[in-house]
């Protein structure tokens, strides 16, 4: 279904947000025109233009004028009046705003369209959506309270002003009045020294009194004036300092924990930086406007010094230091890392990472634009670089390839970044792992360190800014990336801000560990885990079977326990038990996955239970326990040539078997397997992705050689379930041989052969305590097997079958 489509389908709470979105001025896209022109939207390769290069302004125009041509000629054939001159309107409107900056065009589009995405994600049922329609409503308050008190500190910043205004023309008067003051004074004295009439000398005095007493009052105004706007600048700067708080240390530190939990499978509004950018912005503009004006206060203050009187508070030198550490913090927080690196590197793999500063554009860096150096450093080197002690020098962790480059400015975005796209992790030192812990390399987290410096307002103010990235675990080989994961994840959900590098809570929770693995298997295979699945996954933790504990809710789970310990009676632990699950479903099941046709989760007691109360021929598709990324077939059938019933399993399916032969052609190919639970024909289920029949190849002749596929068949008496049996492959050539010989180097039983005597066992059977037998999948699992004794045994039943020579 198109996207357009199944937006209008969300419930009315994410409805209303589409809505909102959509008439934002700002970034002009009206939902009419994504309504009527939705299936040309839709087919447009947005992805394929990168907003931040310049060289694709051209395919950007492109498609800007392609939609505006649509809409004239919608304009055109529409009957209606009012109709007809809005779209008009559109189509000018989008020329206004997008002929000049075709890339802001193309931003707007993809920023509407991933909108959408993640409101279908967010919204799958009525009670996320319920959730979804609070966060909005939060998120939505969240901006009109910044806008409010950005617009107060908008308006008290310009009345301040003002004022600064009024006070500089008091000041110029008195610098006159006080010259002409100053002329009058030797025009007395002079006229004293001449002997003139007492008469002009008294009248002279009077004026130079009454200047006095009005400079004085000038003086003293000025002095107020100074007095009431420090204060008024304090206020403001206090109120800059709460918006900054809740903008940085609230808002930006909450994205960056969405960000983390991202890296994690969960959802995450890739738009918010951009609405952190405009409000940094906001802030960045506000602190430098004040700025300016307490420099002009200190400016004027020179030019004429005034005493501050006993009793009254001089604040003003105060005033410069707030404001410059207001922007410096403002700065130094705002340089973040966009897209992290990948959490596990390897050596001599290329990897990629954006860094964006997002005040860039008002400190107008874009002329002059930073370079931004990476380097990689250990655990201990973060520790000692946040105690802002100087880590000692010459102490390399590591090598990184291409390391440095150039803040760009993208004038379609406003952004100020920079792409590293080809970094190389060349090499790597280690810390000395005494003991040779098993999970030393897997365990061991670096991170990568971006710095960079710059000047701003004509080289006034210099800044050395530096972020780190989350932690990375650097990886040798690709059997590593299993444990490797497991140590990212688990610090992605449970670290907290402001943590000391890189400390992580030993145990956690066992509701956010379930919501944990919900997430990550939901990120790998398309599909959240349901209770019924955590509720196994979490009896297999907690080392029990059957039913969960009284309160789940009160366990603690251990990172040995999750990590470190194996399961009982495994040579593994549960992570990688699970992770070789979600693995499996990734690569080979997804969209059975995700239609809903594997059960997986469940253990062989519980799967018995459920097949035997349906009819034989049942079958479900459940998660090995006792086999790494293993998925088990399991059906009812009768036992014997009585009505005696019994659950069989097939010995687990992997990855390799997989690549062999799809799990929907192994299904279509055994006849016993008729519904899949709880009563769905298997054809109906499976039938999307059976392998289509090639038919004769017309290049036969030509070639000399006759097609031959694949087909899974147990090797069995009659019927799969009557006896047991193991399962092996045999090549249908075209034309199809009517016998089925026993496979080469088997003791199974086949169709083809001599009847299996009644107490034989099938080819690697093993009967299990509830009567279900474990059943091999295929020849080559008998790689190991003694043919010298299979061929004894054969000779002592006396069968005549010899393999088939192809």
């Amino acid at each position: 279904m198109a996207l357009w489509a199944r937006t209008q389908q969300l419930p009315p709470e994410a409805l209303k947000q589409v809505q909102q979105a959509y008439s934002n001025y700002n970034n002009f896209f009206p939902i009419e025109v994504r309504h009527f022109f939705a299936p040309w939207i839709e087919d447009q390769n947005w992805n394929a233009i990168d907003v931040n290069l310049r060289e694709h302004e051209v395919f950007a125009k492109q498609l800007l004028e392609n939609l505006v041509q649509l809409i004239d000629q919608k304009a055109n054939v529409t009957e209606d009046f009012l109709g007809r001159l809005q779209f008009q309107d559109f189509a000018q409107k989008f020329q206004e705003h997008y002929g000049d900056q075709p890339l802001r065009f193309v931003y707007v589009v993809k920023m509407f369209l991933g909108k959408e995405e993640e409101l279908l994600k967010l919204a799958p049922d009525s009670v996320a959506a319920s959730e979804m329609f609070v966060r909005t409503e939060a998120q939505e308050k969240l901006k009109r309270d910044i806008k409010q008190q950005t617009e107060r500190i908008d308006r008290s910043t310009q009345e301040a002003d003002t004022e600064l205004r009024d006070m500089h023309l008091l000041q110029e008067k008195f610098v006159i009045d006080y010259q002409t003051h100053a002329q009058m004074a030797a025009r007395l004295a002079r006229v004293q020294c001449d002997g003139r009439p007492p008469e002009e000398v008294q009248r002279l005095q009077q004026t130079k009194e009454q200047m006095d007493r009005m400079l004085l009052q000038s003086a003293q105004t000025i002095l107020q004036q100074r007095l009431a706007l420090a204060e008024k600048h304090k206020k403001t700067l206090t109120e800059i300092e709460q918006l900054q708080k809740k903008v940085v240390d609230e808002e930006l530190i909450s994205w960056k924990r969405k960000q983390q939990l991202c890296l994690n499978g969960a959802p995450f509004d890739t738009s918010l930086i951009d609405t952190l950018q405009g409000w940094c912005e906001s802030l960045a503009d506000l602190i430098w406007r004040n700025r300016q004006q307490i420099l002009r206060v200190d400016s004027l203050r020179q030019q004429l010094p005034i005493e501050v009187p006993e009793g009254y508070s001089d604040i003003q030198p105060e005033l410069n230091q707030a404001v410059t550490s207001l922007l410096s913090s403002l700065v130094t927080s705002t340089f973040i890392v966009e897209q992290q690196p990948p959490q596990v590197l390897k050596t001599s793999a290329r990897f990629s990472a954006t860094v964006r500063l997002l005040v860039g554009g008002k400190l107008n860096l874009n002329m002059f634009p930073p370079r931004v150096k990476a380097t990689i450093i250990s655990e201990q080197q973060a520790k000692i670089l946040l105690q802002n002690v100087e880590p000692p020098r010459g102490q390399k962790c590591g090598e990184i390839l291409n390391n440095e480059g150039q803040m760009d400015f993208h004038n379609a975005t406003g952004q100020l970044s920079v792409v590293f796209r080809n970094m190389t992790l060349k090499n790597i030192k280690r810390a000395d792992k005494r003991g040779g812990e098993v999970h030393a390399i897997a365990e061991e987290k670096f991170c990568i360190h971006f710095t960079s410096e710059f000047n701003v307002g004509g080289n006034e103010l210099k800044f050395q800014v530096w972020t780190l990235s989350l932690p990375v675990i650097v990886t040798v080989h690709g059997n590593q990336e299993c444990q490797a994961t497991a140590t990212f994840i688990w610090d992605n959900q449970f670290s907290e801000p402001g943590r000391i590098p890189f400390q992580v809570p030993d145990s956690a929770p066992w509701i956010e560990v379930a919501k944990m693995l919900s997430t990550k298997f939901h990120q790998m295979t398309g599909r959240a885990l349901t209770e019924d699945n955590l509720r196994y996954i979490g009896t297999k933790l907690f080392g029990q079977t059957g039913n969960m504990p009284p309160d789940p809710t009160k366990i603690q789970i251990r990172w040995h326990q999750f990590n470190r310990e194996n399961l009982p009676g495994r040579n593994f632990t549960f992570w990688e038990w699970f992770w070789a699950v979600a693995k499996l479903v990734k690569e080979q099941l997804k969209s059975p996955w995700m239609d809903g046709l594997i059960i997986g989760f469940m253990d062989r007691q519980e799967s018995n239970d459920m097949l035997l109360t349906k009819p034989n021929g049942t079958f479900l598709l459940r998660f090995s326990d006792t086999t790494l990324g293993g998925i088990t077939i399991a059906w009812v059938a009768n036992s014997n040539e009585n009505v005696d019933r019994q659950v069989w399993n097939l010995a687990p399916f992997t990855i390799k078997d997989f690549a062999i032969r799809g799990l929907a052609d192994r299904i279509k190919d055994l006849p016993a397997l008729v519904n899949l639970y709880p009563d769905t024909p298997k054809n109906d289920a499976f039938a999307k992705y059976f392998t289509p029949a090639t038919g004769l190849d017309p290049n036969q002749e030509q070639s000399g050689y006759v097609k031959s596929t694949l087909v899974l068949t147990v090797l069995d008496g009659q019927s799969l379930g009557a006896h047991g049996g193991g399962t092996s492959y045999y090549d249908v050539h075209t034309p199809l041989d009517g016998a089925n010989p026993l496979s080469p180097g088997s003791d199974c039983w086949s169709s083809a052969m001599t009847p299996r005597p009644e107490n034989a066992t099938a080819c690697g059977d093993t009967m299990m305590d509830d009567g279900s037998r474990d059943l091999p999948v295929t020849v080559g699992d008998l790689a190991d097997t003694d043919f010298n004794n299979i061929k004894d045994w054969l000779l002592s039943i006396g069968s005549k079958a010899q393999p088939d020579v192809m």
